[in-house]
């Protein structure tokens, strides 16, 4: 999976990126290397969602896939 990064310098100093196609999603770092950490970090948080929160019947298919 490929996901564009908005990267921008912070006025009081470091970075802060959000992730467009992931609304919510944002991080912050003090160096661009802490932010690129952080990115991974952010969207992962982002996109995991607990199962037990979702209904699901048994008619209903749960597929795990990659990108």
């Amino acid at each position: 999976m490929k996901l564009k990064v908005i990267i921008r310098e912070s006025e009081e100093g470091g970075y802060w990126a959000e992730v467009p196609s992931i609304p919510g999603c944002a991080t912050q770092g003090e160096t661009f290397n802490e932010l690129l950490g952080n990115i991974y970090e952010a969207v992962e948080g982002c996109l995991s969602r607990d199962m037990k929160d979702i209904d699901i019947t048994e008619k209903d298919k749960v597929l795990e896939i990659a990108f």
